[in-house]
Protein backbone atom coordinates (compact mmCIF):
# COMPACT_ATOMS: atom_id res chain seq x y z
CA UNK A 1 0.00 0.00 0.00
CA UNK A 2 1.28 3.37 -0.92
CA UNK A 3 0.91 6.38 1.82
CA UNK A 4 0.96 10.12 1.04
CA UNK A 5 2.50 12.11 2.98
CA UNK A 6 2.07 15.23 4.20
CA UNK A 7 5.09 18.02 2.78
CA UNK A 8 4.15 21.20 4.70
CA UNK A 9 3.11 20.81 8.09
CA UNK A 10 4.53 24.27 9.28
CA UNK A 11 2.20 26.14 7.28
CA UNK A 12 -1.21 26.48 8.24
CA UNK A 13 -4.39 26.04 6.74
CA UNK A 14 -6.46 29.07 5.43
CA UNK A 15 -9.88 28.31 6.60
CA UNK A 16 -11.97 32.06 5.68
CA UNK A 17 -10.33 33.55 2.50
CA UNK A 18 -6.52 34.32 3.06
CA UNK A 19 -6.98 33.94 6.84
CA UNK A 20 -6.00 31.13 8.94
CA UNK A 21 -8.33 29.98 12.15
CA UNK A 22 -6.36 31.77 14.71
CA UNK A 23 -6.00 35.46 12.55
CA UNK A 24 -9.87 34.72 11.99
CA UNK A 25 -10.44 34.88 15.72
CA UNK A 26 -8.13 37.61 16.53
CA UNK A 27 -9.87 39.71 14.16
CA UNK A 28 -13.17 38.78 15.48
CA UNK A 29 -12.52 39.03 18.72
CA UNK A 30 -11.15 42.64 18.15
CA UNK A 31 -14.35 43.80 16.03
CA UNK A 32 -16.99 42.35 18.92
CA UNK A 33 -15.06 44.25 21.43
CA UNK A 34 -14.95 47.19 19.37
CA UNK A 35 -18.50 46.95 18.79
CA UNK A 36 -19.19 46.58 22.18
CA UNK A 37 -17.33 49.86 23.15
CA UNK A 38 -18.93 51.40 20.53
CA UNK A 39 -22.54 51.01 22.15
CA UNK A 40 -21.49 50.92 25.65
CA UNK A 41 -19.36 54.25 25.86
CA UNK A 42 -19.34 57.98 24.64
CA UNK A 43 -17.63 58.34 20.84
CA UNK A 44 -14.81 60.30 21.42
CA UNK A 45 -13.49 57.16 24.18
CA UNK A 46 -14.93 54.57 22.02
CA UNK A 47 -13.11 55.86 18.85
CA UNK A 48 -9.93 56.00 20.75
CA UNK A 49 -10.50 52.86 22.86
CA UNK A 50 -11.44 50.74 19.02
CA UNK A 51 -8.13 52.14 17.48
CA UNK A 52 -6.07 50.59 20.43
CA UNK A 53 -8.08 47.51 19.96
CA UNK A 54 -7.75 47.32 16.23
CA UNK A 55 -4.47 47.92 16.20
CA UNK A 56 -3.82 45.52 18.94
CA UNK A 57 -5.29 43.05 17.38
CA UNK A 58 -4.15 43.32 13.94
CA UNK A 59 -0.45 42.85 15.56
CA UNK A 60 -1.64 39.15 16.78
CA UNK A 61 -2.81 38.41 13.82
CA UNK A 62 -0.36 39.60 11.66
CA UNK A 63 2.97 40.58 13.21
CA UNK A 64 5.79 38.94 13.69
CA UNK A 65 9.09 39.17 15.50
CA UNK A 66 12.23 36.58 14.20
CA UNK A 67 9.52 34.68 12.69
CA UNK A 68 7.37 34.18 15.57
CA UNK A 69 3.86 35.53 16.03
CA UNK A 70 3.03 38.10 17.81
CA UNK A 71 1.44 36.13 21.20
CA UNK A 72 4.79 34.38 21.91
CA UNK A 73 5.97 38.04 22.31
CA UNK A 74 3.61 39.17 24.10
CA UNK A 75 3.82 35.50 26.33
CA UNK A 76 7.39 35.78 26.98
CA UNK A 77 6.98 39.86 28.02
CA UNK A 78 4.59 38.39 30.68
CA UNK A 79 6.27 35.11 32.03
CA UNK A 80 9.30 38.02 32.40
CA UNK A 81 6.74 40.80 33.87
CA UNK A 82 5.54 38.16 36.42
CA UNK A 83 8.59 36.36 37.62
CA UNK A 84 11.16 37.30 40.06
CA UNK A 85 14.02 39.42 38.47
CA UNK A 86 16.29 38.28 41.72
CA UNK A 87 19.76 36.76 40.13
CA UNK A 88 22.09 35.22 42.31
CA UNK A 89 25.84 34.39 41.29
CA UNK A 90 26.78 30.70 41.54
CA UNK A 91 30.09 29.48 41.44
CA UNK A 92 31.13 27.94 38.48
CA UNK A 93 30.71 23.26 39.05
CA UNK A 94 34.48 22.76 37.30
CA UNK A 95 36.01 24.03 40.12
CA UNK A 96 34.03 21.73 42.44
CA UNK A 97 34.80 18.96 40.09
CA UNK A 98 38.67 19.67 40.22
CA UNK A 99 38.17 19.79 44.38
CA UNK A 100 36.18 16.00 43.93
CA UNK A 101 38.97 14.72 42.08
CA UNK A 102 41.79 15.79 44.87
CA UNK A 103 40.34 14.79 46.99
CA UNK A 104 40.10 11.66 45.37
CA UNK A 105 43.52 10.81 44.99
CA UNK A 106 44.69 12.37 48.43
CA UNK A 107 41.80 9.75 49.84
CA UNK A 108 44.08 7.15 47.93
CA UNK A 109 47.48 8.35 49.12
CA UNK A 110 48.89 6.45 52.64
CA UNK A 111 48.96 8.95 54.84
CA UNK A 112 51.53 9.00 57.37
CA UNK A 113 50.73 9.20 61.32
CA UNK A 114 51.69 12.44 62.95
CA UNK A 115 50.96 11.35 66.23
CA UNK A 116 49.57 8.67 68.49
CA UNK A 117 46.81 11.27 70.13
CA UNK A 118 43.72 10.21 67.95
CA UNK A 119 42.08 13.25 68.58
CA UNK A 120 44.87 15.17 65.99
CA UNK A 121 44.32 11.98 63.54
CA UNK A 122 40.63 12.94 63.37
CA UNK A 123 41.33 16.76 62.71
CA UNK A 124 43.92 16.57 60.39
CA UNK A 125 41.82 13.86 58.61
CA UNK A 126 38.79 16.14 57.93
CA UNK A 127 40.92 19.50 57.27
CA UNK A 128 42.08 16.83 53.99
CA UNK A 129 38.88 16.23 53.22
CA UNK A 130 37.32 19.88 53.15
CA UNK A 131 40.36 20.90 50.82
Amino acid sequence: MKFQVPQFIEVEDKIFGPLTFKQFIYLAGGAGISFTFYTILPKFISIILIIVIMIFSGALAFYKKNNKPFVYLLESAFKYWASSKLYIWKKDSKKKKEKVEKTNVVSQLNIPRLSDSKLKEISWELDIKDK
